[in-house]
């Protein structure tokens, strides 16, 4: 089992930036894929990042250039830096984890999953 908890959601203004942790707890952390979803009201969850266990990343097209994941394995710990927030950007983001041996793009090829942070961007 791994066990994830998601903070550093908040209310920031279009333009801003936030950081999203994602801290595991369990098994060997650095095992595992990562990625950030988020999911919009009305709209299917969505992965916006994932990174391997070494430096390997995904972006969707919607995020390149504003979204960064990154991982510390001595924390246990995954990140999202968000800069330049769009008020599009309004979800909840939950981390998940993945033991397929690439970043998998598909929420069903990841088996943990945390609670969920909300961000709201406004205009």
């Amino acid at each position: 089992q791994v066990q994830l908890v998601e903070s550093g959601g908040g209310l920031v203004q279009a333009g801003g930036s936030l950081r999203l942790s994602c801290a595991a707890s369990g098994r060997t952390f650095s095992n595992y894929r990562m990625g950030w979803f988020r999911q919009a009201p009305g709209k299917q969850r969505e992965l916006v990042a994932g990174i391997s266990n070494g430096v390997n990343t995904y972006y969707a097209d919607s995020v390149k250039g504003r979204f960064t994941i990154s991982r510390d394995n001595a924390k246990n710990t995954v990140y999202l830096q968000m800069i330049s927030l769009k008020p599009e950007d309004t979800a909840v983001y939950y981390c998940a984890a993945s033991s397929r041996l690439y970043i998998p793009r598909l929420e069903t090829e990841y088996s943990y999953w945390g609670q969920g942070t909300q961000v709201t961007v406004s205009s």
